[in-house]
């Protein structure tokens, strides 16, 4: 008659848990230095846009131009807007220039000037 393979049986440990006889833990076995291989990575960046651009049908051409382009447009775009703040401030400037030059040569005429323009700007 052929033997049986050994039919585990629950047993209760210490700490009160049950357990199969052929899971309970054995004697630790060291077979020399442990070695732990540790990976250390950046943290990977922000993908929403192009799971959400390839789930909706969107190619891949398009999510690499969406990668590529945008911040290129939010640069284009700060640029520009620090280029017209420098610009207003230039115009700012010198029309501060020409009503103090017309107030101090003009007169009387010259101040009558300055208030006509100062009144245009309001």
């Amino acid at each position: 008659m052929e033997s049986l393979p050994d039919v585990p049986r629950v047993v209760q440990l210490p700490d009160g848990t049950y357990t199969y006889t052929n899971q309970l833990p054995g004697p630790p076995q060291h077979s020399g230095p442990q070695v732990v291989h540790q990976h250390v990575h950046q943290a990977p960046p922000d993908r929403t846009v192009q799971r959400i651009a390839l789930g909706s049908g969107v190619g891949a051409g398009a999510v690499a131009a969406g990668v590529y382009f945008g911040p290129l447009l939010v640069g284009v775009l700060t640029a520009m807007a620090a280029n017209l703040a420098l610009l207003a401030l230039i115009a700012a400037v010198c029309a501060w220039g020409v009503v103090t030059v017309v107030r101090s040569v003009g007169g009387t005429d010259g101040k009558r000037a300055a208030n006509t323009l100062r009144r245009g700007r309001r």
